[in-house]
């Protein structure tokens, strides 16, 4: 009988162990090749590692995203010259051009003036000469009363005297409402002054009198008045939509939609101020409101002709100082203010040049930084500083310019009342007479004005089917419920100026404004010869 052999296990064992091997072997020897490779790590390599991956963490954004501009709202730079008149628009071209838009239903009950920049020919007047309600186009007309107002370079001080005493300081409300709570930046227009220096400044006076416990005064007789409007809803302030009118505030606090400021800009300041003084080693006590000691008003905020061109942070008891910022005399000439004793300056701060301020109100159609800077012109010519006052005064400056003004009437300098009325007409005259470049102020005040898809109230307008006009509109917003309003310039294909009015009635804020926009994208791409 034939016997099967018991098969041994050590052949397949052997077999088995063989394989690992060699895999082991394979392995080590393609990592050597990538080694020498330089695509691996390892003895070999001779490349050093690369860095490892970045690790993600939640970390605080420091600055804001910025979107880029898309060619729809982009001109090419530089922008050429303005085109001379034979690429003038006609008459005939502009009624050819906006005849489409114009019969737009939003359109329907609105004045319309087209104007050519640079010559100031009309061009076309549908109810110019209606009085309308102008909401914040209504600036444009502040701008011009203020610019004859105010010099070109004339800039706001906020000074702080002593009392009768060297124990008492005064604070004097000088119009700036746009103060740093701390250090001023020469670069800003909002902060331009700071609090933080003028602290230093009053500090090291203080201690060099040997004065170490004072108590704080606030001296606000300069342009004081309401600080809000009674024709104004009662929401407004509230709101957001105007921050309280008064002539001291902090450029952090300032007003925004949704975000009010606060009720009494000058306690806040008081307050910051009294912060940054015990900060420096000074004892301070807030006095009460109310009349403060020493001569009211003085010293004068800011010279009465050219303002001083000592930077904001010069120590006030510089004598060229002490004698631009002296108290006005029965002519309103600033006599100089002394340089020790009751009344001596122990600190003065300057801020941005009022046509700065100006442009930066047009941009944000910031309403009571409008009303501060036309109160206060309004004031030092002589006027009442109440709304209705003011508002009066902005059209007798108006038409000290040498425009018609008949039958304009406002209540206001920011165009928050709906009592104020208006011509299209008087709106397109102020454009054309800022740029013609003889008003200096005015005319700063204008570059000052929102650019089409880019900045300030028009960021958001001119990126759709209306492009046309981004980046080369520049213009006013204006916007109460059932009145809308657009009035600025833009350079049209043919490289002229054209000044437009716009002011519509009875019509939803969102077709206003399309209707609006469309109509100055049709003058920007209408090359209308």
């Amino acid at each position: 009988m034939a016997r099967w052999a018991k098969p041994s296990r050590r052949g397949p064992r052997l077999t088995y162990g063989m394989a690992a091997v060699w895999s082991v072997v394979t392995i080590l020897l393609g990592y050597a090749v990538l080694d020498v490779a330089d695509a691996a790590p390892g003895p070999l390599t001779v490349r050093p590692l690369p860095p490892p991956a970045p690790t993600e963490y939640v970390a605080k954004r420091t600055l804001p995203p910025v979107p880029q501009p898309t060619l729809s709202t982009s001109v090419d730079a530089p922008l050429p010259a303005l085109a001379g008149d034979t690429a003038a628009a006609s008459a005939a071209g502009i009624e050819q051009a906006l005849a489409p838009v114009r019969a737009l239903p939003a359109l329907r009950d609105s004045a319309i003036v087209v104007r050519d920049g640079q010559s100031g020919e009309v061009l076309l007047d549908q109810r110019g000469d209606e009085l309308r309600i102008p909401a914040s186009t209504t600036k444009l007309l502040s701008a011009a009363a203020i610019g004859r107002t105010f010099a070109p370079d004339a800039t706001l001080r906020t000074v702080v005297r002593q009392g009768d005493t060297p124990e008492q300081v005064v604070l004097v409300a000088g119009g700036d409402s746009l103060l740093a709570p701390g250090r001023g930046d020469p670069q800003a227009v909002a902060g331009r002054a700071g609090l933080g220096d003028l602290a230093d400044q009053v500090a090291a006076a203080l201690k060099g009198s040997g004065t170490r416990r004072v108590t704080l005064y606030v001296d606000e007789t300069y342009a004081d008045g309401p600080t809000t409007a009674p024709t104004w809803a009662s929401t407004f302030r509230s709101s957001g939509i105007t921050g309280a009118v008064a002539m001291l505030g902090l450029s952090t606090q300032r007003a925004k939609g949704g975000a009010p400021g606060p009720a009494d800009p000058v306690a806040s300041v008081r307050a910051a101020f009294a912060r940054q003084l015990e900060a420096r080693g000074v004892d301070v006590t807030v006095a009460a409101r109310g009349r403060a000691p020493g001569v009211p008003g003085s010293p004068m905020p800011s010279p009465s002709s050219a303002p001083s061109s000592a930077p904001s942070s010069a120590p006030a008891s510089e004598g060229s100082q002490a004698s631009a910022t002296g108290s006005p005399d029965a002519t309103g000439t600033a006599t100089a203010a002394p340089t020790s004793g009751p009344g001596a300056v122990l600190g003065s701060v300057q801020s941005a040049p009022v046509r700065e301020q100006l442009a930066l109100a047009l941009t944000d159609s910031d309403n009571a930084l409008t009303e501060i800077l036309a109160r206060q012109a309004a004031y030092r010519s002589g006027a009442g500083t109440d709304f209705a006052a003011v508002g009066a005064w902005v059209v007798s400056q108006v038409a000290a310019l040498g425009l018609d003004t008949t039958g304009v009437t406002l209540s206001d300098a920011s165009g928050l009342s709906r009592e104020n009325r208006v011509r299209a007409s008087l709106l397109s005259d102020v454009l054309v007479l800022g740029y013609d470049g003889k008003h200096q102020v005015l005319r700063r005040a204008l570059d000052g004005l929102p650019i089409g898809g880019l900045t300030g109230t028009l960021a958001g307008r001119f990126t759709g089917s209306d492009h046309d006009a981004a980046g080369r509109a520049r213009a006013k917003t204006g916007t109460l419920t059932g009145a809308n309003a657009l009035a600025g310039s833009v350079v049209d294909d043919d490289g002229r100026l054209l000044v437009f009015v716009g002011m519509v009635a009875g019509v939803g804020t969102n077709d206003a404004r399309a209707a609006l926009d469309r109509l100055v994208a049709a003058i920007a791409s209408c090359g209308c010869r």
